[in-house]
C-alpha cells in the first residue's frame, strides 16, 4: 500500500524530493509552502495532478491531509520546528540537511521521534552515491588498515545572485555559512567514513568578500578522531569562477582512495594493498554524471526510508547523523569564535550563539 506523502517547502532542493515520491509511488497527498506560486510551479513541473492539494499553513496540511511521511525543505532555521510539530502528530520525516541549527532542537527531535516511534531520516543523500557505497564498504572490511587522516574539499561558488534569490541564506537565525549550507554533505560524509567520534576540532572561519552575508564563506578545521585518526575540512564559496570540485581523500596503512566529481560521484583514486580489485573497473563501475551538485541519491534514500517504515526498523541515514553533521560544523564556528580547540561532544550549542561575531 502507498504511503500519504506530503512536501513542506517547494524550493530549490523541492524537484529532486518530488521527483524521488514519485520513482518511489508515494501518493502525493499535498504541497505546502508560502508562496503558492512555487507550489503551483512544482505541480506544472513534475505533472502532478492540477488538483493536488496545496497549504501555506503546515499545520493545516498535517491536520486535513493526515500524511503518513513528510518531507521537510523549507529555510534550515524552521527545519526543527516544523519537524516537532510533524513528530507530534505521527508522521515519518525525511529532513533536508541540517537537521536543526541547534543541538538542543536535534536532541528534542530524536528523544521525541523514540518516543512516538516514528522514523527520522537526515538528507544526506550523498551517502547513497555509487561511489561512496563503494568506499564505505571498503571501510567496513578493513581494506584501508589503520585509518591514517581524511579531508573534506569543498571549492564551490556562490554569488550575490544566488543570496539575493532568498533572503535567509547566508543569516545565523535560518541558515549559517558555507559549512553548514554548502559542505555539510562532505563533512558528514568525511565523519561518517573516519569512525563518527571525534575527541577535537580546531576550526577557523572568515566572510572574505561576502559582506552582504552575516555568516562565513571560508571555513577550515583540523580533526582528532576518537580512534586516533585525523581530519582536515577545506569549505568555500570564494571558487572563481563557477564551482570547482568536491572531494573525499581517505589515507589508511593499506590504502589509498579520492572521490570527486561534482558531489563525489566518481571514484578518482583506488589503491589498496591486498589488490583485490582492478582499479580501472572500479573507476569505470563506480560512477555517475549528475546534472548538477544534488546527485542521484534522494531516490534510493527514499527507498530506504519507505522499507524503514514498512519493516519498522532505522532509517540508513538516521536523526542521529543528522545531529553528527550539525555538531561538527558548530564545533568548527565555535572554535574559531573561541580561538582554540573545542572537545567533543558538544552539550549545547546554535548559530544564533554566532550571531555578530564573525
Amino acid at each position: 500500500m502507498s504511503l500519504r506523502y506530503a512536501l513542506i517547502g517547494c524550493g530549490r532542493i523541492s524537484p529532486n524530493h518530488i521527483a524521488a515520491a514519485i520513482k518511489n509511488k508515494l501518493e502525493i497527498a499535498a504541497l505546502c509552502d508560502i508562496v503558492p506560486e512555487n507550489m503551483k510551479s512544482k505541480i506544472h513541473t513534475h505533472h502532478l495532478p492540477p488538483s493536488t492539494p496545496q497549504y501555506t499553513d503546515y499545520k493545516e496540511l498535517l491536520e486535513k491531509e493526515k500524511p503518513q511521511l513528510v518531507a521537510i525543505c523549507t529555510e534550515s532555521g524552521n527545519h526543527g520546528q516544523i519537524a516537532l510539530d510533524c513528530i507530534d502528530t505521527g508522521c515519518h520525516l525525511i529532513i533536508e540537511k541540517p537537521i536543526s541549527l541547534s543541538l538542543e532542537e536535534a536532541d528534542e527531535i530524536i528523544a521525541r521521534a523514540k518516543e512516538k516511534n516514528v522514523k527520522v531520516c537526515a538528507c544526506h543523500q550523498n551517502r547513497f552515491n555509487k561511489s561512496i557505497q563503494k568506499i564505505r564498504e571498503a571501510v567496513e572490511q578493513n581494506r584501508f588498515g589503520k585509518l591514517l587522516h581524511g579531508t573534506a574539499h569543498i571549492r564551490w561558488n556562490r554569488g550575490k545572485d544566488y543570496y539575493q534569490q532568498a533572503p535567509w541564506r547566508g543569516t545565523w537565525e535560518q541558515d549559517g555559512g558555507a559549512l553548514m549550507n554548502q559542505c555539510i554533505h562532505n563533512i558528514d560524509l568525511l565523519r561518517w567514513m573516519m569512525g563518527d567520534e571525534i575527541d577535537e576540532v580546531y576550526g577557523i572561519t572568515a566572510n572574505l568578500k561576502h559582506p552582504f552575508i552575516e555568516a562565513e564563506d571560508l571555513g577550515l578545521a583540523l580533526i582528532k578522531f576518537a580512534n586516533g585518526s585525523y581530519g582536515m575540512i577545506e569549505g568555500t564559496t570564494n571558487i572563481y569562477p563557477t564551482n570547482l570540485e568536491e572531494t573525499l581523500y581517505l589515507f589508511g596503512e593499506s590504502g589509498t582512495v579520492k572521490a570527486g566529481g561534482k558531489s563525489v560521484n566518481r571514484i578518482e583514486e583506488w589503491q589498496f594493498l591486498d589488490r583485490k580489485d582492478n582499479p580501472e573497473v572500479v573507476k569505470r563501475t563506480f560512477q555517475e554524471d549528475p546534472p548538477n551538485v544534488y546527485g542521484y541519491g534522494h531516490i534510493p534514500l527514499y527507498a530506504d526510508v519507505i522499507e524503514a517504515i514498512q519493516n519498522d526498523r532505522d532509517p540508513y541515514i538516521t536523526a542521529e547523523d543528522g545531529k553528527r553533521a550539525l555538531e561538527l560544523v558548530l564545533a568548527i564556528y565555535k572554535s574559531s569564535l573561541v580561538g582554540k580547540s573545542v572537545k567533543l561532544p558538544m552539550e549545547k550549542g546554535s548559530t544564533l550563539d554566532f550571531r555578530g561575531n564573525l
